[in-house]
C-alpha cells in the first residue's frame, strides 16, 4: 500500500544510477537499481567493499531478480563498478525473488573454495519451501486459502493459472547458506555491521547497520514511500503479521535519527522517527476504515477496494489479498471484529455487537 510521505524526510541522493551504474552513498557503500517485471518496477542492491580470507572485493547485499534482464545488468557490473576486483560473498535479506533470485548464480561468481549465501536460517528455509511447494507453501493451498477467504473461484483459477511464480524469479536456488542471526555483528570491509531481525514481511528479514557509516541498508522493512506487504499466507491462517511488523519497525527508531536509510525501493533517505510515526498513523487509518466497513459479514476479498483503491493486476491482486487477510486478522485479534466461518467454509469478518 502506498503510505504518506514525510514532509520531513531527507533525500541525500535525490538522482538514481542509470542502469549499469553504480553511485557511491557512503565510503565502500555503492548503490545499484535493478528492473523489475512488476508495477513495482525497480530495486535497490547494494556492494560493499570487502575482504574475504585475505581476498579484496565485494560483497552483494540482495541480488535482483532471476531473469536475464537482471543478469546482463550485472555482467556490466562485473566489467565495470567492481574494478577489478572479484565478488567475495553473497548476502541476501529475505527469502523474495527480487532479494534471492540470483543468489546461486552469484556464487558460482565467487571466489573462494566454498562460497555461501548468508542469510537467517527461516529464510533460506522459507525459500526451500516456497520453491518447493512443501506443505502449505503450493498452489492447492494457496487456492484453499483464498478461497476460504472471500476470493470467487473463478479468480482462484486466474490466481492458480500464474503457476510457481517464485521459481519465475527464483530459477535456482543455494543448497548451503551461513546462518545469520539477530544481533549478531558481522565484520565487513574492516567495519562492523549489527544485523537486525524485522518481522511481519519475512520470516526473519536482516537489515544492517553500521554505526561508523551511520547508515542502516533496510531492506523491504522501511521504505521512504509505500508501506512494505504485510501478509497473511496459507502456511499460518490465523496470523497476526501486522502486529509483528508495526512492533519491529519500532526497534530503527533506536537508531540516530540522522541515519542514512538505504532502502530496497526508493530513494536513501534520513528521517527514521518520522518515517515510522507516518507508517504507523498510515496502518491506524486503514485498520479504522476497514473496521467502519464490516458493519455486516464481509470477506476479505470483499474489502479489497477499501484497501486498494486502484484496478489491480493479477500479481498485485495475490500480494493484496494477503494484506487485507493480515489487516482483517489483526482486528480480530485485537478484539475489534468477529471473525466466523459461514455454512460455504468462508470466513466473514464483522463488528463485535457491543460496538455498534
Amino acid at each position: 500500500m502506498t503510505a504518506p510521505l514525510p514532509p520531513t524526510l531527507l533525500f541525500p541522493h535525490p538522482v538514481i544510477p542509470a542502469p549499469g551504474r553504480v553511485l557511491e552513498v557512503a565510503p565502500g557503500v555503492l548503490w545499484l537499481r535493478m528492473p523489475l517485471p512488476f508495477a513495482l518496477d525497480h530495486i535497490n542492491l547494494w556492494l560493499l567493499a570487502d575482504e574475504v580470507d585475505g581476498v579484496r572485493g565485494w560483497t552483494a547485499i540482495d541480488c535482483g531478480y532471476g531473469d536475464a534482464a537482471t543478469r546482463a545488468l550485472w555482467e556490466t557490473h562485473f566489467a565495470d563498478a567492481f574494478a577489478g576486483l572479484p565478488l567475495v560473498r553473497v548476502i541476501a535479506t529475505h527469502y523474495h525473488p527480487d532479494h534471492m533470485g540470483n543468489a546461486a548464480w552469484l556464487l558460482e561468481r565467487c571466489v573462494g573454495a566454498a562460497p555461501m549465501l548468508w542469510a537467517a536460517q527461516a529464510e533460506f528455509q522459507t525459500a526451500h519451501m516456497v520453491w518447493s511447494e512443501l506443505t502449505q507453501y503450493n498452489l492447492a493451498g494457496s487456492a484453499a486459502h483464498f478461497r476460504r477467504f472471500g476470493m470467487p473461484q473463478a479468480t482462484v483459477a486466474e490466481q492458480s493459472a500464474r503457476g510457481n511464480t517464485y521459481r519465475h524469479g527464483v530459477p535456482e536456488l543455494p543448497q548451503r547458506y551461513r546462518r545469520i542471526v539477530g544481533g549478531d555483528t558481522l565484520a565487513i570491509g574492516g567495519r562492523h555491521w549489527q544485523t537486525i531481525i524485522g518481522l511481519g514481511h519475512a520470516p526473519e528479514h536482516v537489515s544492517f547497520y553500521c554505526a561508523e557509516l551511520n547508515t542502516l541498508i533496510s531492506g523491504d522493512m522501511l521504505l521512504p514511500k509505500i508501506s512494505t506487504n504485510v501478509s497473511v499466507w496459507a502456511s499460518e491462517p490465523e496470523g497476526d503479521p501486522l502486529r509483528l511488523f508495526l512492533h519491529s519497525i519500532q526497534r530503527y527508531t533506536e537508531l540516530p535519527d540522522d541515519t542514512l536509510v538505504l532502502p530496497s525501493h526508493g530513494l536513501p533517505f534520513i528521517g527514521i522517527r518520522a518515517r515510522v510515526k507516518a507508517l504507523g498513523e498510515h496502518h491506524r487509518e486503514r485498520l479504522a476504515e476497514l473496521e467502519a466497513a464490516a458493519s455486516a459479514p464481509v470477506t476479505a476479498f470483499d474489502l479489497l477496494p477499501v484497501l486498494f483503491r486502484r484496478k489491480l493486476d493479477p500479481q498485485q491482486q495475490f500480494f493484496a489479498m494477503g494484506e487485507a487477510i493480515a489487516h482483517l486478522n489483526h482486528l480480530w485479534h485485537q478484539g475489534r471484529l468477529q471473525r466466523q466461518p459461514g455454512p460455504d467454509g468462508v470466513v466473514r469478518f464483522s463488528r463485535i455487537p457491543h460496538q455498534e
